[in-house]
């Protein structure tokens, strides 16, 4: 009998998500924990315009096919700038422009402008990991060493993932988020008393001085939500950004939010605070996402200065919220100053790097070990204060 051959593997670099069927791609998207590297998600930042060649972030996905069956992918980008990852290389970019050394266009794997752990290349059950990891990895090295690219970058990385990615070279660069965990909480109640008196008391006085204001907090999830709600959304999250000027981080269109509603509303939850005076038009919403036990938290924004507004919107409502859904895990976006004083500990993650450039390649195997540990006494000392009851 002649030895069988086995079906030609071909790799593709593709600059659309929409060159892929939404079924093939979801297929080997939609087990994973996290919801934004399904099809939806990224065929909306794409077709939206908010991921585009002008804004800095040109697709540049890899697939890897058995005939005509996609077996594995992973979302990236080619990046001219740094700017809507949330992982702040610019100290890098700067020592290599000191050194004559291109540091852009880079190479990066994440879900663009979310800082969300979860990111690893997807790849069809069944088949070899590891085996088409390497291949992956070997086109990933093809192309950047081809197109002159000074690096590869994964942000966010799947924990479970880095045993898998590390051995081809990349280093893990440790940071942390801000992380609300479910310890068995029945009720808000519960939630509150892992705090200690004083914490208790601030988080009560605060939601008081919204109920106070006349405000009522209302949750919209899935099918429930007006379809109004996303455009509103749309300029509550401009006017936000437009607060912060160069570092407002405005990158989404006004289409973007409108296409959720179509697209990804089985995923979106919206936390909506009306005045009595009017309680069909809120003044204060924030923007969540959630699969399966996981809670994200991404955009929020008023009408109105209102005094701890912002605090019941983005957390003490979404929680309430999580805790009645049997969620687990509750991340609501960027920035920590807010957080840990409302039982958000720090909580590692990490990004995985490999740099092509001798010269920068060296700078980063000396010192990466150390500015970890940096990050790691950080992490200790941001959890060692915070304001929850002794044992």
């Amino acid at each position: 009998m002649p030895e069988q051959t086995r079906p030609r593997l071909t790799v593709n670099w593709i600059q659309a998500i929409a060159e892929v069927p939404q079924s093939a791609w979801d297929d080997l998207a939609l087990p994973l924990k996290t919801p934004f590297l399904e099809w939806d998600w990224l065929h909306n930042l794409e077709s939206s315009g908010s991921t585009t060649a002008k804004a800095g972030w040109l697709p540049n996905h890899l697939t890897l096919w058995r005939e005509r069956t996609l077996i594995a992918a992973a979302p990236m980008y080619l990046k001219g700038h740094s700017y809507g990852e949330f992982v702040f290389d610019q100290q890098w970019a700067e020592l290599a422009q000191r050194l004559r050394i291109a540091y852009y266009p880079k190479l990066l794997g994440m879900s663009p402008f979310t800082p969300a752990e979860g990111y690893r290349f997807l790849i069809a059950p069944g088949e070899d990991e590891a085996e088409l990891t390497a291949l992956m990895v070997g086109a990933i090295d093809q192309f950047c060493i081809s197109n002159n690219i000074s690096g590869c970058h994964f942000l966010y990385a799947d924990p479970t993932w880095r045993p898998m990615i590390e051995p081809h070279g990349f280093r893990p660069w440790l940071h942390h988020s801000y992380i609300w965990q479910n310890h068995g909480f029945q009720t808000f109640d519960d939630y509150l008393g892992s705090f200690n008196a004083n914490q208790r008391r601030n988080i009560k006085r605060e939601r008081k001085a919204v109920a106070a204001a006349g405000l009522t907090m209302r949750v919209h999830a899935g099918d429930e939500i007006p379809k109004a709600l996303y455009s509103l959304m749309y300029r509550f999250y401009s006017d936000t950004c437009d607060k912060f000027g160069w570092w407002g981080s405005k990158y989404l269109t006004r289409q973007f939010f409108e296409q959720l509603h179509p697209t990804y509303r089985h995923r979106t939850v919206i936390v909506a605070a009306y005045a009595e005076q009017d309680p069909q038009h809120p003044i204060g919403m924030s923007l969540c996402f959630t699969k399966g036990d996981q809670l994200y938290g991404r955009y929020w924004g008023s009408l109105q200065e209102i005094e701890n507004l912002h605090f019941d919107t983005c957390y003490y409502t979404p929680i309430e919220w999580a805790i009645a859904h049997n969620i687990q895990t509750f991340d609501p976006g960027a920035g920590g100053r807010h957080k840990k004083r409302r039982g958000f500990p720090a909580t590692p993650n990490h990004s995985l790097h490999r740099f092509y450039e001798p010269r920068l390649s060296q700078i980063l195997n000396h010192y990466i070990q150390e500015v970890n540990e940096l990050e790691q006494q950080e992490i200790e000392a941001i959890n060692a204060d915070l304001p929850f009851r002794q044992g």
